[in-house]
């Protein structure tokens, strides 16, 4: 198979440089062009970015030159890891230019006609790129919030097996997820703070997009009522939630975790590469999961569940934990892209 070309937008940020570290070595992506703001743009990237991964810039990223955003790109798409405030307006230019855009950023989740896209969740959702008329070829599909995802993964099977009236969710969020340079050190150091801007209203909105229903090309959103709360908590990585649900049928907690247990992803036999082999793995131990143990678990593209009890308010109860910057953000987006090349809506570009 010849590698499709892959820019990435945002390249200098937290999130651009973790598509750099996830994609060294991908089967079917090779980065071929790397965007930035003014201030980066004409610099060798090993210059530009301040890198805070575990591992070196792979050689060949580290010398390449990093160009504007409003530079005409070789590639054949791109991962956009920019903040909604440049995203606004790269996004939509690139998609007119016949790009396709797969997206990390807030800006265009909840347009009508762009796909807010977890693949073992609602991989039909791409049919809405069909309403969109950018020109040329061109399309925006976005993941969510990086705390959407790992409670939405958590929800679609309770929502399957059982129906789902409301939602309770306490986030312990890590980090990492601020971004770089992120939180202060004299908030952060054992500390929590409890609030996080817009993020709130991010979960009680995106799950019910997510686990909508396409019907005549639109999605029909679900009715969930769903209560937020989320916090910044001492932790690298790895997002922890607590969750409280009301179910639409009466189920006991052996059989909620017999839907976590049983869930079949819809997308398991496309063999695509970033996908885990678990997509959900449900912890017996009562004191599991912890994001120091568990957050890389499938690479960082598992999603985990513990403590299914009884809730004394709601029907039950149980905590979740997701890698924010892997399956919450890069990864996930890496994984958008391997399905939508998968159906056919990723190509080589001309001209």
């Amino acid at each position: 198979m010849t590698k499709l070309r892959a820019g990435i937008l945002g390249a200098t940020g937290a999130v651009g440089q973790k598509f750099v570290e996830l994609l060294e070595g991908h089967p079917w992506f090779e980065i071929t062009d790397l965007a930035a703001s003014d201030r980066s743009a004409g610099s060798q990237y090993s210059e530009a970015v301040n890198w805070i991964g575990s591992a070196p810039i792979p050689d060949v990223i580290a010398s390449m030159e990093v160009a504007s955003l409003n530079t005409d790109l070789s590639c054949d798409f791109v991962f956009s890891g920019l903040p909604a405030s440049l995203a606004d307006r790269a996004e939509p230019r690139l998609a007119s230019e016949g790009y396709p855009v797969i997206s990390n950023a807030k800006s265009f989740r909840m347009h009508r006609d762009v796909p807010l896209l977890i693949p073992e969740v609602n991989p039909d959702h791409i049919a809405l790129i069909n309403n969109q008329n950018w020109g040329r070829g061109g399309y925006i599909v976005t993941n969510p919030n990086c705390s959407t995802v790992g409670l939405t993964c958590a929800l679609k099977p309770l929502n399957d097996a059982f129906g789902l009236e409301a939602v309770q969710v306490t986030t312990m969020q890590a980090l990492s997820g601020a971004g770089h340079p992120g939180v202060p050190s004299l908030d952060a150091l054992a500390n929590v703070v409890p609030f996080i801007g817009g993020e709130e209203d991010k979960l009680v909105h995106e799950p019910n997009k997510l686990l909508g229903r396409l019907v005549n090309g639109a999605i029909q959103a679900e009715g969930i009522a769903i209560s937020a709360q989320c916090n910044r908590v001492p932790v690298l990585e790895g997002h922890l939630e607590c969750v409280s649900v009301k179910l639409g049928s009466r189920a006991n907690s052996d059989e909620v975790r017999e839907a976590f247990e049983s869930f079949v992803s819809p997308i398991r036999d496309l063999e695509l590469p970033s996908e885990p082999d678990r997509f959900l793995r449900v912890f017996e131990d009562e004191r599991f999961p912890q994001p120091r143990r568990h957050s890389e678990l499938g690479g960082g593209m598992t999603v985990s569940i513990g403590r299914i009890r009884p809730c004394e308010v709601l029907d039950h109860k149980f905590v979740v934990l997701s890698h924010n910057t892997i399956r919450g953000a890069a990864g996930g987006a890496i994984l958008n892209a391997e399905l939508l090349l998968k159906k056919g809506l990723l190509q080589p570009r001309k001209g």
